[in-house]
């Protein structure tokens, strides 16, 4: 990987990283890396999950309302989502590993700060600081992961170790959660970041060579087009917690939503205009890039529908207890924590770009068995959460790496910020259709203890209709993205003109299949 535009960074020798060394041929090479890196996804995948188990016990110690309490996973999310296509872009302007080690940096300072947190309002602040954090650091993990290697097998490997690290914690961190809380302030719980923040950032200074100037490209940073990109990100993550809340008849979901419509469009107009793109277009047009983000949103949309109906049903329409209902989600958690093993064979045997759309087509027939037959049993429902799951699985690894593949190098970060974006977005969408729905066709309070007949049937009604219209709009996307890969060229496109992004011409399209 010795192209003009940018080379995988080097493994450090046993000192120092040596970019001389070339990039490691296994794993067991560049285990100080993915150690690093695989803390940093761990956060992502521990702090909202394990908090939330919290949130009781904020209320009653903060004096919070339900609005502050909501605004304090949201606000991290908001935050974390909007900024994540800024940082993407300036990392790849200004080092990757720099940008990495600031984000550690304030990760650590925003969890100690937790520990004088008196009121909601300063913790509301700590978490959207923390949201900063979060986009510094997290799309910077699977582009400097995709970076370390020249091989795609080992590129899917070591995606797949990283988001295993991270889906353990995300599978532990309520039970965690709820053994802390019985035996120390609920401050622990963020305080935990401290050192994972101090482990990442050890393992990348030590695993992962400082970025060398081919590595980086010298465009301007499109402020105007960054501000448009937060302006459209924000109320389009924020406007499906305003629909859960104040429901469809409320005018201000509906004002957020056309703030971020309008936003959207303001956004292209800029990015067709500029010279200098925070996110050229074109690249996103490439068939891998295109069908990548389709699969993510299809299995976001999917997912995110799902695990809301799944918890509703188990806990008031069937009325299982909360451990119940915890033992009921096992299946999914079983196969999101133990089916990484499966990847890697999979890959090979399927190539990258089919097990893209097999997984993803598998996380839309989940979400369709739930729909149609999920009312009839639990079976059913365990069924859909199994499909999810191994979908779900398999594609958040190989449609982010097909991403990375189809863009020039040195737009890895920000090709990682647009996965996840587009992951984040189409979760909120997937949770304000389902929501909406469901509060138009439900009457009544749906947390009461026990529903009349007619609710239940209405409960029933509104899974249905909701989970099929996101089984068809997820199909959807998956199918566009077969019917346009089929038959394009894989690999990197070249970089369109010498005063496009990139520069230069790139290295051969690598095999797609591995």
């Amino acid at each position: 990987m010795n192209t003009p535009s940018g080379s995988a960074p080097a493994l450090s020798d046993p000192a120092r990283a040596a970019p001389s060394s070339g990039p490691p041929q296994s794993l067991r090479e560049a285990w100080v890396a993915l150690a690093g890196l695989s803390a940093v996804f761990l956060f992502e995948m521990l702090d909202n999950s394990i908090l939330n188990v919290a949130l009781p016990t904020l209320g009653r110690e903060l004096h919070a309302s339900a609005v502050a309490l909501q605004w304090v996973t949201g606000a991290y999310a908001v935050v974390f989502g909007g900024l994540m296509l800024l940082f993407g872009a300036v990392a790849d302007r200004f080092g990757r590993r720099r940008v990495m080690l600031v984000g550690l940096a304030l990760l650590g300072a925003s969890s100690l700060a937790t520990a004088f947190v008196t009121s909601a309002e300063q913790l509301i602040a700590v978490r959207a600081v923390t949201g900063v954090a979060a986009a510094m650091t997290t799309p910077g993990s699977m582009a400097l992961a995709f970076r370390l290697f020249d091989d795609d097998a080992l590129r899917v490997r070591a995606s797949t170790l990283i988001s295993t690290v991270g889906l353990i914690g995300l599978a532990i961190g309520p039970t965690a959660g709820g053994f802390v809380l019985a035996i120390a302030p609920w401050q622990v719980l963020l305080l935990v970041n401290v050192p994972i923040a101090a482990l990442a950032a050890l393992g990348i200074r030590r695993g992962i060579a400082e970025d060398e100037a081919a590595d980086l490209h010298r465009d301007p940073v499109d402020i105007a087009g960054a501000v448009l990109a937060t302006a459209t990100i924000v109320p389009a993550l924020a406007a499906p917690t305003l629909f859960l809340d104040r429901g469809a008849g409320s005018w201000l979901p509906w004002l957020v939503t056309a703030a971020a419509g309008a936003g959207a469009v303001l956004f292209v107009l800029r990015e067709r205009a500029a010279r200098h793109p925070l996110l050229d277009l074109r690249l996103v047009a490439h068939p891998l890039v295109a069908a990548g983000l389709a699969y993510k949103a299809a299995a976001g949309l999917a997912t995110a529908g799902l695990g809301y109906l799944v918890t509703l049903q188990l806990q008031l329409d069937w009325g299982w207890s909360p451990a119940l209902a915890a033992v009921g989600m096992l299946p999914q958690v079983v196969v999101l924590v133990a089916g990484g093993a499966l990847i890697g064979p999979f890959v090979r045997r399927a190539g990258l770009d089919r097990a893209a759309w097999l997984s993803a087509a598998a996380v839309v027939s989940g979400l369709a068995v739930y729909a149609s037959l999920g009312r009839f049993g639990y079976g059913w429902v365990a069924l859909a959460l199994v499909l999810v799951a191994a979908g779900m699985r398999v594609v958040g690894v190989v449609a982010g790496v097909n991403v990375l593949r189809g863009l020039p190098e040195n737009r890895t970060t920000i090709g990682a910020a647009l996965t996840d974006t587009a992951t984040e977005v189409a979760s909120g969408a997937g949770l304000a259709v389902t929501g909406t729905v469901l509060a138009g066709l439900f009457t009544g309070d749906i947390a009461a203890a026990h529903w009349s007949a007619r609710q239940t049937a209405r409960f029933h009604e509104a899974a249905t209709l909701s989970g099929l219209a996101l089984t068809v709009v997820a199909a959807a996307l998956v199918g566009w993205a077969i019917r346009h890969t089929r038959g394009a060229a894989n690999g990197r496109p070249d970089t369109p003109g010498a005063d496009a992004p990139g520069g230069s011409p790139e290295k051969p399209a690598p095999s797609a299949s591995i």
